[in-house]
């Protein structure tokens, strides 16, 4: 008898078992990151845009971005204003976002960044936010081989004497309850200062009268982050840099301090700029827009 055909497999002879199946799901990743790659234009941009404008942002034609976008607003990712024709980010990307959001820990975020800026760096590092006394230290992170700095968790730094007490008073809200102390907080500080002993050593890097004060917020303000030398301890210098979350508001400050001797107190430093890029990127990740005014 002749012999029985094999049946033959409906993805062809040749196939793999889960070859067609594993192609399957690489297209399907793959279309999901190109889809992306619009959502993402849509969240970068200032304002709703026009089809060629979002798809020359996300690096494909207009006709294939097109075809992504019927599917978005189907999902209510994106919606289209049918007046100007240009398209948003719709009610569910907004769900999303704020999902998000609400389950963000700022300090948790800036505490795993630690380890990294600490080999940035080298010195030590530490988190600052804003407590009932003023502003607070909640995390501490030593370099190995970093000058121990006689500072404690819990400890609330001076405004005008440390680097992260000019970085809140810089960047703090004006309105609001802890806001509106600032400026009396600032006021009998610099009555403190002019009661200290004189022990024939200048003061170093400290304002002496209110003009000296503004003049210092202006400078952190411009620079982006605050900054002392000598003036919290001797020998002892330091950077704070601000992170701001969705809404523009100050969340916490991150600290880099250590001797004089070894830290580059310079503005275009290593510490410096190091510290400043974490601290933006933590504001990014956090939700923050660098064309949205620090409130």
């Amino acid at each position: 008898m002749p012999a029985s055909p094999t049946p033959s497999s409906p993805r062809g002879p040749s196939a793999a078992p889960d070859e067609d199946s594993n192609d399957h799901q690489r297209a399907g990743i793959q279309s999901v990151e190109v889809g992306f790659e619009l959502l993402k234009a849509l969240s970068d941009a200032p304002g709703a845009l026009m089809l060629r404008d979002l798809a020359a942002n996300a690096g494909m034609s207009a006709a294939k971005a097109h075809r992504y976008l019927v599917s978005f607003q189907r999902m209510g990712l994106v919606v289209q204003d049918p007046v100007s024709t240009r398209y948003d980010l719709g009610p569910a990307a907004l769900r999303l976002g704020l999902a998000s959001l609400a389950r963000i820990d700022a300090v948790k975020l800036a505490r795993e960044r630690i380890p990294a800026l600490l080999g940035e760096t080298g010195h030590t590092l530490a988190i600052a936010v804003w407590g009932n006394q003023g502003p607070t230290m909640v995390h501490w992170a030593e370099a190995p081989q970093s000058v121990p700095v006689t500072l404690r968790l819990g400890d609330v730094m001076p405004l005008l004497t440390s680097a992260t007490g000019r970085c809140f008073a810089a960047f703090m809200p004006a309105e609001g309850r802890d806001g509106e102390r600032i400026p009396a907080m600032i006021r009998e500080e610099l009555a403190r200062l002019k009661q200290l002993p004189q022990t024939g050593l200048p003061l170093v890097d400290v304002p002496q009268s209110p003009a000296d004060v503004q003049a210092l917020l202006q400078d952190t303000r411009h620079q982006g982050l605050g900054r002392v030398v000598h003036s919290l301890l001797p020998g002892v210098g330091g950077f704070c840099a601000p992170v701001f979350d969705a809404q523009g508001r100050l969340a916490l400050g991150l600290v880099v301090l250590g001797s004089v001797a070894t830290l580059d107190t310079g503005w275009q430093g290593t510490p410096a700029t190091a510290l400043l890029a974490c601290a933006r990127q933590l504001s990014t990740d956090l939700g923050y827009r660098a064309d949205t005014p620090p409130r």
